[in-house]
């Protein structure tokens, strides 16, 4: 018996094809993907080490209090926080690499820029305005997005690897620029950061793709179309075909109707998106206790130790690149505990993650008072590494939480938890700088978030187990 003929699509002569060998692909992209993304993070990452580093040069040069300087930081973290939500909404109508790039092109302006201050105004601006939309729209919450477009196994782990991205930025970028101030001032190293931010457009512009629909494949583990899938595709028409009709529904929400679409490619759409995915959530308990857990998370990283950690160090007599050199340490051990923290979360519950990893941050702030002084002993290694583990280990159980309650819309609920988590910053960043200013140190505000991780802990223990629906107002 001879082997049926086929033709080629194409037109070529055909051939036989008894035993047609399937194609594979040693490396699914979405793999390729997440590298973009993380080393993008990276890029990304060098503002958030810098406040903590270049508050006693600007203070030194102008005389700026550290209210001052703290209210420019907070600018920069409520933005930071704001703009996620929206951002997650503009990569779903633009696409995830035109919001990326631009994103990226703006921290590098706001970085460059700030070398021309003179006035507290302008470095709220720079520091403030710029730094934080640019920074905001390749927040936590781009992990988020990537994670949920592009990965339908391994979700946990790659959120974890990708959150893990900042601190690595950190890793990198704060002794540089912690040397960059001390030896050619703080000019340079905010120049440092601009070339970082803009060095990873090239890369990301080339290989970061939108979604697995662009290339005809599907998510990674993904061995069917998945209601999540059409409901993801439907609200992310492609950005790379210009003139596209949007005339397919959205994501179901949480509330259980549908939303009306904006044409694609619509700002105001997009907007109007985030803020309508804002208004269902924002009706149940779950999103409170999530939103409410993580400004307290946010309130004693970003906030308290990033912003204020090298000047209280200071303030005990530490040089401030030995105080940045122990910041940098926080972030070797936050890739470490924020990857084991993503594994755990696809395997424990993270309602569980969240109360022990809140509960272990409040109990190591309340010794760190006593641990501070001008060299570094064994005690201030052992808060950093236990601090370092636990810095933002709270994001993939979290992310996995909005996924798990709020479905298809997860990760734009995701953005406004996230932006509740630098509104925490953002408060925490100005009352510490107030502390400092009207008693001298920093002792009860470290009290005071001791106290407050006791609150997120329990918050987060009761997060109700099952899908959150919302009655039609």
């Amino acid at each position: 018996m001879t082997a049926e003929s086929v033709e080629e699509p194409t037109g070529a002569p055909a051939r036989e094809s008894a035993a047609p060998r399937p194609r594979r692909r040693r490396i699914h992209p979405a793999w390729i993907v997440a590298l973009v993304a993380l080393i993008a993070l990276i890029g990304a990452a060098g503002f958030r080490a810098a406040p903590g580093v270049l508050m006693l040069p600007l203070q030194d040069e102008f005389g700026w209090t550290t209210a001052e300087l703290s209210l420019a930081v907070t600018v920069n973290l409520l933005l930071f926080g704001l703009t996620a939500p929206f951002a997650a909404a503009l990569m779903q109508r633009f696409g995830i690499r035109a919001v990326t790039v631009t994103a990226l092109f703006v921290i590098g302006a706001g970085a460059a820029l700030s070398v021309f201050v003179a006035t507290p105004a302008q470095l709220i601006l720079t520091w403030g305005v710029l730094i934080g939309l640019g920074t905001g729209s390749m927040a936590l919450v781009f992990a988020a997005t990537i994670t949920d477009t592009w990965f339908a196994t391994r979700r946990g782990l790659v959120s974890g690897v990708l959150t893990a991205g900042s601190a690595t930025g950190q890793l990198i970028f704060l002794p540089i620029i912690a040397a960059a101030a001390e030896d050619v001032g703080w000019r340079g190293a905010s120049l440092v950061i601009a070339g970082g931010a803009l060095a990873v457009v090239p890369l990301v512009w080339i290989f970061l793709r939108n979604r697995p629909s662009d290339l005809g494949m599907r998510r990674y583990g993904e061995t069917a179309p998945s209601a999540e899938t059409a409901a993801s595709a439907e609200t992310a028409p492609s950005a790379e075909a210009p003139g596209a009709p949007a005339s397919v529904a959205p994501a179901q929400p949480v509330t259980g109707r549908p939303e009306p679409v904006a044409p694609r490619g619509s700002a105001w759409g997009a907007a109007a998106l985030a803020l309508s995915t804002l208004r269902d959530a924002a009706r149940t308990r779950t999103f409170w206790a999530l939103a409410i857990g993580f400004a307290i998370c946010g309130a004693t990283t970003n906030g308290l130790i990033g912003t204020h950690f090298i000047p209280s160090a200071h303030d005990h007599g530490m040089p401030t690149t030995t105080a940045a050199g122990l910041l940098a340490v926080v972030g070797v051990f936050d890739i470490v505990g924020t990857v084991f923290s993503g594994w755990l979360t696809d395997r424990v519950n993270p309602r569980i993650l969240l109360a022990a990893y809140y509960a272990l941050r409040g109990v190591s702030l309340l010794f760190l008072p006593s641990l501070l002084s001008a060299e570094v002993r064994p005690s201030i290694v052992v808060f950093i590494v236990i601090y370092g583990l636990d810095w933002v280990a709270t994001v993939p159980p979290t992310i996995a939480l909005c996924r798990e309650l709020f479905g298809p819309r997860g990760p734009l609920v995701f953005g406004w938890v996230f932006a509740s988590h630098q509104i925490g910053a953002g408060i925490a960043s100005v009352l510490a700088g107030l502390v400092r200013d009207h008693t001298g140190q920093y002792t009860i505000a470290w009290f005071a978030a001791a106290g407050l991780c006791v609150v997120a802990a329990l918050v987060s223990a009761t997060i109700r187990r099952h899908p959150t629906s919302v009655a039609p107002g």
